[in-house]
């Protein structure tokens, strides 16, 4: 008989913003999770998502997270860090899966099976699950981050390149999270040195 598959989803947050960690999640649900509502974290509100993070913690089998800082996004790239966040978060479950299934179209290097599923935080709920996982984990993050750098609007925008968060780097200049290499923040980089 042949043993089943213990399957991981994974999705990551935090590749698109100016600031602050990208955030993978690994998480393995059991065989028949049901959980209503359960989809992409982008498409749920904020309340959604924490009501859906408290219900995931509770009823799955393993979660893990992994991160890349931003110095490592910096000196990777956002690609390379993305991976190397999923590949930490896959290899510090307590589990360990047999087939992890990675949203998006590439899969980081690990020990087990991987397959690549574009749009797969809609269509795989293991991964829908740690979209959630990653997102909310990450949103809180950027709010203990507001507390340290205020004067940026991290509680609000998450880091993401808002209008408001545009007008606070040109103001204020990049702080120690800002990614250097992003091109808002890189143009107002060259602007302090001329």
């Amino acid at each position: 008989m042949k043993k089943k598959d213990v399957i991981a989803g994974v999705d990551e947050a935090g590749r698109g913003p100016l600031a602050g960690p990208v955030i993978a999640a690994a998480v393995i649900l059991p065989n028949q999770f049901d959980l209503p509502g359960l989809r992409d974290s982008k498409k749920l509100s904020a309340l959604a998502r924490e009501i859906l993070f408290e219900l995931i913690q509770k009823t799955a089998i393993s979660i893990s997270i992994g991160r890349a800082d931003v110095y490592e996004i910096d000196a990777l790239n956002i690609l390379h860090a993305t991976m190397l966040a999923m590949q930490r978060a896959i290899e510090n479950l307590s589990v360990m899966p047999t087939l992890a299934l990675i949203d998006g179209n590439r899969c980081p290097v690990v020990a087990c099976k991987t397959q690549a599923i574009i749009r797969g935080d809609d269509l795989e709920p293991c991964i829908s699950a740690a979209s959630i996982i990653a997102k909310v984990t990450r949103d809180r993050e950027m709010c203990l981050l507001h507390e340290k750098y205020p004067c940026y609007g991290f509680a609000k925008h998450k880091g993401y390149g808002t209008k408001e968060h545009l007008a606070a780097l040109n103001q204020y200049g990049p702080c120690d999270i800002h990614r250097k290499f992003y091109a808002p923040v890189a143009r107002v980089r060259e602007e302090e040195v001329v």
